[in-house]
């Protein structure tokens, strides 16, 4: 989506007009002596001065941005980071046009894998997309990953040491080769070798029934709410439905965000047409565009489960979008949290692309709950803490985080707390997504000053 607002098509057009006239009067007067042309701006300083614009009528915080002038810096990125509001903003970025794009049409180049470090000091695969070519030679989430090119992953995870990790798996380029040894769950060592490709990811891992003492229940494992998320939940909540479930458990711990109106459609789902019509959420804008402030509603769907109740597993890659849901639905249905406290980010933006080189994305909107609730900007808390069992897989009910959910909806409670509990923490993950992934972002063309 190119974005090139009207009033900087006007004031280009103004600008244009002003040059044109002053070269003409120049000329009358002296003929002799014409004006010198402008020199001609790089994409990089065009990208940059347009990022001015934009934050100077889009930013939520552009009040309290640093003052700069734009002309010392040479790209957009270096300006955006002179600009950003440090002490709330983490989250605005300047990305590559096409491989922003590619990010949210689930288009991947990579192994398509999350690796964690588990209790014990062992590396495991956290999680992998069906398409991976490691998935289709077998690989699992709980396979423990030994080696890769002959680098101790255990040692690599347990010093956190991001640079190194990414010697060892090499620049996200088709072709690339890694070898591999892994653990299997049954204990025997393998050696894979695996050529990073180009392949289109799923953003629900997986969906599945269980059947409790409580009827019957849905588990979806949710990854991003990217562009073909959409298709992916008709597909889920249509067997939901013909299954007729009574609860669900919905896996967010590894969803980052994404768009905003897909978020909607799963709350709309998951709250039913009862809900349809009721505020869920408001969108606000900062004081230059509140006349662009507006309540989003629960939709009315052909998916409706109109569940009384909700579990949610959650981390602290729970983030944007993915928290929306959760806050949406809390005033409206009994939504418990089991896993880890949120990413914490109740803020999004519009994609901005300028001269198909960049896409600015400048935190522009904060989203508030239909009770005016949105300030979890240090995340929101479980209400059962429980590590990210990355031993098992997601529909292993000896996962630590399903097996939490499960008995709850059994018995309407938790289990008893242990001693071990206040010690527990989540080691490293790497993931193959960039870090602005965690983000939330409402489709379509940001507000316009008029």
């Amino acid at each position: 989506m190119t974005y090139f607002p009207d009033i900087y098509m006007k004031n280009l057009t103004f600008l244009f007009l002003t040059i044109l006239l002053v070269f003409a009067y120049s000329c009358k007067k002296d003929n002799n002596n014409p004006a010198p042309p402008p020199a001609q701006k790089t994409t990089a300083e065009m990208g940059r001065d347009t990022l001015y614009e934009v934050m100077q009528e889009l930013y939520l915080w552009y009040k309290e941005m640093p003052q700069v002038k734009k002309d010392d810096y040479s790209d957009p990125y270096k300006l955006l980071e002179a600009m950003r509001y440090k002490p709330t903003d983490r989250w605005s970025f300047v990305a590559d046009y096409k491989e922003y794009h590619a990010e949210f049409q689930g288009n991947f180049v990579g192994h398509g894998f999350r690796l964690g470090l588990d209790n014990g000091g062992k590396v495991r695969i956290a999680m992998i997309y069906n398409n991976s070519p490691l998935y289709a030679q077998g690989v699992r989430r709980g396979w423990i990953v030994k080696t890769i090119n002959n680098y101790n992953m255990a040692q690599i995870f347990a010093s956190n040491d991001g640079a190194a990790y990414n010697t060892a798996i090499g620049p996200s380029t088709a072709g690339v080769t890694n070898n591999f040894v892994f653990t299997k769950p049954d204990g025997q060592d393998v050696t894979i070798s695996s050529t990073k490709a180009a392949f289109n990811t799923n953003s629900v891992l997986t969906y599945d029934t269980l059947h409790l003492k409580t009827g019957v229940t849905g588990h979806l494992v949710l990854e991003g709410f990217i562009d073909p998320t959409q298709q992916e939940l008709e597909t889920a909540f249509t067997f939901f439905k013909a299954n007729n479930i009574k609860d669900l458990i919905l896996d967010l711990r590894y969803n980052p965000g994404g768009y905003v109106n897909t978020a909607q459609n799963l709350a709309s789902y998951i709250g039913g047409n009862k809900l349809a019509g009721k505020p869920m959420a408001t969108v606000q804008h900062n004081d230059k565009l509140t006349q662009y402030n507006s309540t989003m509603p629960f939709k009315t769907t052909n998916f409706s489960l109109e569940l009384p109740r909700l579990v949610v597993i959650t981390s602290r890659g729970t983030a944007s979008a993915s928290e929306f849901v959760i806050n949406g639905l809390r005033p409206h249905i009994n939504v418990v949290m089991v896993g880890d406290t949120t990413y914490g980010k109740p803020v999004g933006f519009y994609a901005i692309d300028a001269l198909q080189t960049y896409t600015f994305a400048p935190m522009a909107f904060k989203i508030v709950n239909s009770l005016g609730q949105g300030d979890y900007y240090y995340g929101m808390p479980p209400n059962k803490l429980v590590i990210d069992d990355i031993t098992h897989d997601f529909s292993d009910r000896q996962e630590a985080d399903l097996k939490e959910a499960i008995h709850y909806l059994e018995t309407g409670a938790f289990t008893a707390r242990k001693s071990s509990e206040a010690m527990i923490k989540n080691g490293p993950q790497f993931s193959e997504k960039p870090e602005w992934m965690k983000n939330m972002v409402i489709d379509g063309l940001p507000p316009r000053s008029k």
